[in-house]
């Protein structure tokens, strides 16, 4: 949907009140570096913190397109944003679907796409959605829930092999049979509805001392696991990541913000084929596949937060950004 309203930016700081914090914006806004009339679109818009930021930065006539799967992002972010008028187009999509949407908003040649792969604030508060262990909501963690099963019916459906490989490959949890196999024993008698319950699960099985040397909480892979499943994160990113370089002109920017090292990992290898082009066998002398390097990295590879974000927002603490730009076809 199109939003119109009237002219002019929100006030600064409506972030903060709204208790969202944008990681690493500055970081972005350089990576980006949104032009006034410059097309942008943020794939994952969230609270929209980084969107208002990038609207101010391409005014007076730049426009933005926003994607997320969740509705309820999508609500918040059109009426925090509402002041941009028809700068702003709001769309309730996978970016999986970026292709198709900005094809049919009118977003070709883009100027500069944004993933910023974390959870919002809001999304973690949403208690119904369960989305976090310190909420002792229904075990959902669905991004768009009218697609996909929720995760406590996955926790009611799959073995204990399945379940243990599920932590393994998208929560790297050492101790993921021992948790598989505690769900399996205690869904025998009643089932795990929501997320306190799975947290106080997880914490029971892992060892004392392993819950003694970790930073963070003992359910913390698990519950990033379930929902990286649930929403087929790391199966629709490559997606999302071919589609916007195809969306980009040259010269186009792409930035990709991430919060663990599966994800990193893919952006990383994304962003160094790209720049390689040539997909040919090490064995064959010359290149015979004609595909051209399409992305230049910029700058440092990845970057970090300061110390002074972190002070500010300990969640950014996690975040690695990478950007590249588009080469000439």
């Amino acid at each position: 949907m199109s939003l119109q309203g009237p002219p002019g930016p929100p006030p600064i700081g409506t972030e903060l009140e709204d208790g969202h914090l944008p990681v690493m914006v500055e970081e972005v806004l350089e990576s980006l570096s949104p032009a006034a009339g410059s097309l942008q679109i943020d794939a994952t818009v969230g609270g929209g913190g980084h969107s208002r930021r990038i609207l101010e930065a391409n005014s007076p006539d730049g426009r933005l397109l926003g994607l997320d799967a969740d509705q309820a992002a999508i609500a918040r972010t059109a009426a925090r944003l509402a002041a941009f008028g028809d700068r702003l187009v709001l769309r309730q999509a996978n970016f999986e679907q970026l292709a198709e949407v900005a094809t049919d908003a009118g977003f070709i040649p883009a100027d500069g796409v944004l993933f910023d792969l974390g959870l919002s604030s809001h999304q973690l508060a949403d208690q119904p959605r369960g989305f976090s262990f310190r909420a002792d909501g229904p075990l959902d963690m669905r991004f768009d829930t009218t697609r996909g099963v929720p995760a406590a019916t996955v926790l009611a459906t799959l073995d204990e092999v399945a379940l243990a490989d599920v932590f393994r490959r998208f929560g790297e949890e050492p101790h993921a049979r021992r948790i598989a196999r505690a769900i399996v024993r205690r869904r025998q008698s009643q089932p795990i509805q929501t997320a306190a319950e799975l947290a106080e699960l997880v914490t029971a099985a892992v060892p004392p001392a392993a819950r003694t040397r970790r930073r963070i909480h003992p359910a913390t892979r698990v519950f990033q696991a379930l929902r990286i499943y649930v929403n087929r994160e790391l199966e629709t990113l490559p997606v999302a990541l071919r589609a916007a370089v195809e969306l980009l002109g040259p010269g186009g920017r792409l930035a990709v913000i991430s919060y663990h090292s599966l994800e990193d990992r893919i952006v990383k290898r994304f962003i160094a084929a790209e720049r390689k082009g040539c997909i040919c066998p090490p064995e064959v002398p010359a290149c015979v596949c004609g595909r051209s390097p399409r992305l230049a990295p910029i700058g440092a590879q990845p970057r970090s937060p300061s110390a002074a974000e972190v002070a500010a927002n300990p969640r950014s603490r996690s975040a690695r950004l990478r950007a590249a730009r588009r080469l000439d076809a």
